[in-house]
């Protein structure tokens, strides 16, 4: 009896875990990324367009990142692994691309939340 109680208990500490999963982003809505840039959380709104695009228009607060600059380094607007991180682009592809990549990098709270052609909130265009 002994045994088999062993062997169940070594058998439940061997469990596997795919390691070799790619972290992960979460995909929300826009309207539970409004609801998230309402509260006072420390959150970085992020547009992962180009710099025409985002002078075109842009969600009021949003920091401009180019999809393209992202890389396998931590961009230097985004000091903290742990920050709340709302990202965009145009229609959700390219941030869908970027929120993965950040993930890679190792940031733990990354929010991809779609495209700015379908946003309904305030847009502020760069002066």
């Amino acid at each position: 009896m002994a045994v088999l109680a062993g062997a169940v208990l070594f058998a439940g500490c061997t469990g596997s875990t795919d390691e070799s999963a790619a972290p992960v982003y979460t995909q929300i809505s826009q309207e539970t990324a409004k609801e998230m840039m309402a509260e006072d959380d420390g959150h970085i709104i992020v547009d992962v367009r180009r710099q025409d695009e985002y002078d075109e228009g842009h969600i009021p607060g949003a920091v401009l990142i180019p999809n393209e600059s992202i890389g396998t380094e931590m961009p230097e607007e985004l000091p903290d692994l742990d920050q709340i991180i709302l990202i965009y682009c145009r229609s959700g592809n390219r941030s869908k691309q970027a929120a993965q990549k950040l993930a890679d990098i190792g940031y733990t709270n990354v929010y991809e939340f779609g495209g700015i052609m379908d946003w309904t909130g305030p847009i502020e265009l760069t002066d």
